[in-house]
Formats: C-alpha cells, structure tokens, sequence
C-alpha cells in the first residue's frame, strides 16, 4: 500500500486532476493518456475508481490515494522507503548443495523402507521389492536420464547396500506405467513433508501444467488447414509457505475450485493447518467454511461482484477482512506467491515436461518430481534449520503399499 501511496504523489504532483461534480474526479493514467474516474465522496462512503487494479482488489488504488493528498486528507508519503532484505545463509547453503546428493539417496532410502510389500499370490518369479522400486524410479528423476542411463547410478545403489537389487531399466518402465502406483507416490510425497511439521503453520494452493510430448491434432475449418498443440498434465498442489515443501500433491484435470478440500485434508494427516492461502479460483462458500472447519483462517480474495449477506459465517467475516482491511489481508494472503516458487523449483530443477506417453506413466513421473524436491528440501533444511528427518513416525505407514 506505501508503494500506492508514492504512486499517487507522483500523480498528484504532475497535476492535471479534475473535479468533474461533486464526488467524481478524473484523474491521469501513468500507463497512457486517458483518465481514471474516481467516485469520491459517495454515499457509501467508500471511494471507488474504474481502474482495473481496484476492479481486482476492491481497496484504495493510487488514483485515489492522488486525489486524497490532492485535497490533503493524507500528507505527502516520504521518500522510497527502504526495501526489505532477505539475507542468505551462504554457508549452509552451499554445504547443502556440495552434499546434496549423498543426502538424497540416504534419506530416499530411509523413506522407502516404510513400503510394505504385499503378499504375491500365486506361482511365479517372485517380484522386485517394491521399495526398490520406488527407490529406482525416484533415482531415475533425479538423475533427470533415461531409465537406460540411470542403470550405472541404480547399481552404485546396490552395492552400497541401499537396494536388495539394481531394478533394470524394464521394471521401472512397467511400474511407472502400473495406475496403481500413484497412491502410494502420492502418500511418499505427503510422508516425506512430515519432518517439517514442526515449521510450516501456513499453506498455500494452485494449480500448474506439466507439458508433455503428446500433441492434438485436428482440422480447422475455419481455416482450412491442420493444427496441434501440446497436451499438459494439470497438477494440484498445496505447500507450506516458509521452506516451500510440497505437503500434498493431486494430478487430475478437474477445476481448481474442487481440489482445495481435499488437498487441505491430505495437508491436516501430518501439519497444524493455522492459515490457507489461494487465489480467486478457489473462492467459495464451500472452500471457506472447510477452511475455517479445520481450524484455519482462508486467505482467499474474492471475485468481483460478490455479496456476502449470506452464507458461511467464514465465507461473511472474510469479505469484510477482504473489503475493509485489505492492507492486514494482503500482508497474509502474499504467501500465496510461494506456492508459485515451488513450481518454479520442481521445473527449474527436475524439468517441465514428463517423458512419459501414457497417462499412467504421466502422473506418476509428476509425483516422483515433488518427491524428489521434497527430499532436496529437507537437505537444505539439515544444513539451515539444524534438521534431523524422520519417517512413518504416525500411523500412515499402513498406506504404504500398493497391490
């Protein structure tokens, strides 16, 4: 809000404001040559502007804030105040980065030994351990190879005694094909969060695509001539806001609205959820009240247009949180960005694009990229936050399985 304030001196300061009646002024656009109108004085006592920027938050923009030192019902804001500093731990974040790796495999290892393997049925070759699997096809996203070329880094594994086995190449393409599997990644990914319980108190949510190598074809006739484009794989994410650790994790196609509820419950098995951020996609009656059912407040902005005379009790006190103290609301609802750093993390880091073809496959090869980052978080969280992880501490281990 200092940044508006500032903002609209520089436009009170170039002039050019008009009083139009006795409640509307024109006021000067910084990004081209038209005016904004701003209703002032109004009988709702709620000055309003048509700029889009208050269209999108409903609270003062910098036109208004022009017109209020214009008529001097505010003083002139100081300078550019100084900007926040973020300092940086460099010391252990590059002991992190040196022995990332060594971490890694250790602490994959430690994950997967709480994978039940169940009983084979029937004659046969027994099965590859499941844990080992697990651990192969992990290793294979990490490694950011083929399964082909990661077979030198699965027998290295082996003959460190972290695998009962080097799982080839053709195993891991079958399981990562097996729909199966995906619960359990998913419960990997939710289990390997859990040693940072203790500090992530606040959460955020949103949705991101992966894109993939697969491409719709059809004819345009509009047009007249063939067209593609990519397909993606929509994914479902909620993290925690201070060390941007993946808590839950969903890949399906569906709204963004629906996956808030249970993401948020998949989050509650391991974490005291106290706030829960998300952007306008996810504003609903239905969301705010299982928010605040969980004990959490919802940090959710509202789309234009909404009245709240009815609904939740929630779904009320928030709009008006929303409307009246959007200063206090937005300082909350900014951890909603750090949800967009994870994503920015697990593509920058593991890629965003999946090799795999099949759906299955698709989806699987996501859960394993969180699961990787998540490992690689807690790396950086032993070296800054003086962390010792450790896993199936609760009662989930008996999800660990698959069939």
């Amino acid at each position: 809000m200092e940044a508006r304030k500032l903002r609209g001196a520089q436009i009170a300061k170039a002039g050019g404001i008009r009083q139009r009646a006795d409640h509307l002024w024109l006021v000067p656009s910084q990004s081209h040559n038209g005016n904004w109108l701003v209703d002032y004085d109004n009988e709702d006592g709620q000055p309003t502007c048509t700029c889009p920027d208050f269209a999108g938050r409903w609270a003062f923009c910098k036109h208004i804030f022009a017109i209020e030192i214009t008529e001097r019902r505010i003083s002139m804001p100081d300078a550019q105040p100084e900007r926040r500093k973020y300092t940086q731990d460099w010391s252990a974040y590059n002991a992190a980065q040196v022995n990332e790796r060594d971490h890694f495999i250790e602490l994959l290892h430690g994950l997967c030994q709480g994978i039940t393997m169940p009983e084979q049925k029937g004659r046969g070759r027994p099965k590859t351990p499941l844990a080992d699997v697990v651990f192969a096809c992990a290793l294979k996203v990490y490694e950011g190879t083929s399964g082909r070329r990661a077979s030198s880094a699965q027998r290295r594994c082996h003959e460190q005694g972290l695998t009962s086995k080097a799982v080839s190449y053709h195993t891991i393409s079958d399981y990562m094909k097996d729909p199966a599997l995906t619960p359990l990644l998913r419960t990997l990914v939710q289990e390997s969060s859990a040693p940072l319980a203790g500090v992530e108190f606040q959460f955020a949510v949103d949705s991101t695509g992966f894109s993939t190598r697969v491409y719709e074809r059809w004819y345009d006739e509009k047009w007249g001539k063939n067209k593609k484009r990519a397909k993606f794989v929509k994914v479902h994410a909620a993290c925690g806001t201070e060390t941007h650790i993946c808590t839950d994790l969903l890949v399906n196609e569906r709204g963004d609205a629906t996956q808030l509820v249970p993401l948020l419950d998949g989050t509650r098995q391991r974490f005291v959820v106290q706030e829960m951020s998300a952007d306008k996609a996810y504003s609903s009656k239905a969301n705010h009240a299982a928010v605040d059912a969980a004990g959490a407040i919802p940090y959710i902005p509202f789309k234009a247009g909404t009245v709240a005379k009815t609904g939740p009790a929630m779904w009320r006190k928030m709009f008006h949180y929303f409307q009246y103290k959007a200063d206090d609301f937005a300082e909350h609802y900014h951890r909603r960005s750090n949800v967009e750093t994870l994503f920015s993390m697990v593509k920058g880091k593991f890629g965003g694009n999946v090799r795999s073809k099949l759906p299955a496959a698709q989806a699987n090869e996501v859960y394993c990229k969180f699961l990787c980052h998540n490992i690689v978080v807690l790396v950086s969280a032993i070296y800054e936050l003086g962390l010792v992880p450790e896993f199936w501490t609760g009662q989930q281990q008996d999800q660990a399985e698959v069939s």
